[in-house]
Parts: structure tokens; C-alpha cells; sequence
């Protein structure tokens, strides 16, 4: 992400924050779709990524809320809150590709099934873009 954003940078953050848990929300669903036969307990750990997802992306609505009631102007409190959600947020994003690494690696029904495997590769990919840009504005605002 570009940084020219200047004082717009964190509320651009919120935006791609939003954008990216809403898609590893519907990811889980996607692979639930794509691997019917998906054994029950990779089955019940998407469901609680499912529901950590949508309780990120409500928090990072409410931060993107708090930005357009203030003017785009927030106290110093609610950046560090932000930046803590985005950071959590990342860590997150790191814990489902582990996650996804162990679908791939333990799961007779993803590794018989090449779509969901081909799917599951580019879900990866798309989290770790997501993780490039929430950690470059960490470092951002850490080197300030």
C-alpha cells in the first residue's frame, strides 16, 4: 500500500482490512463448498474461523464508523486501538495459513481432491498479499 495516503493511511488500512476479513470470512465457505466430504473437525475449525472473521471485519467496521464521524481526525487512543486491531488482524491472517497448510497436509479429502487443493493455494496466496500490506503499515507507523 502506498503511503502517500499521508494522514489517510490508517483508514485506507481499515478499508483493506475490511476487504480481506470479509473475503476469509467467505473463504471458509468456499472451502466448506468446494470439500463436501471435509472431515467433521477441519469442518468445525472453519466454522470458528468463520465466526472470528465476521468478528474482525465488526470491529474494523466500527474504527472505519469512528473515521467518518470524526472527520478522519481520531485521538491518539483510537490509533493505537487501530493499530493493535490490525495487528491482531495480521497474526490472525498468519494463523489460517497455518491452518490452511495443515487442511492441505492432513486431509485425505482436500489432498483427493485437486480443485479444492488448487483453491485452498490461492486462498493462501490472497491472505499472505493481505498480510504484506497490514505489516508494511505496521512498520510504517512503528518507524514514525
Amino acid at each position: 500500500m502506498r503511503f502517500y495516503y499521508a494522514e489517510r493511511t490508517l483508514h485506507r488500512a481499515l478499508d483493506k482490512a475490511k476487504f480481506w476479513k470479509t473475503h476469509e470470512h467467505e473463504h471458509t465457505a468456499v472451502i466448506r463448498t468446494v470439500v463436501p466430504n471435509l472431515e467433521s473437525h477441519f469442518t468445525e475449525v472453519l466454522a470458528r474461523w468463520e465466526e472470528v472473521f465476521a468478528r474482525t471485519e465488526g470491529a474494523v467496521v466500527r474504527y472505519i464508523e469512528l473515521f467518518n464521524r470524526s472527520g478522519h481526525e481520531i485521538s491518539h487512543t483510537a490509533e493505537g486501538e487501530i493499530l493493535q486491531l490490525l495487528h491482531c488482524s495480521l497474526h490472525q491472517s498468519r494463523d489460517f495459513i497455518a491452518f490452511l497448510g495443515q487442511l492441505l497436509n492432513e486431509s485425505p479429502a482436500v489432498q483427493n481432491n485437486p480443485t479444492a487443493t488448487t483453491i485452498i493455494h490461492h486462498i493462501r496466496r490472497e491472505s499472505e498479499y493481505y498480510i504484506g500490506i497490514i505489516q508494511a503499515v505496521l512498520d510504517h507507523y512503528l518507524s514514525r
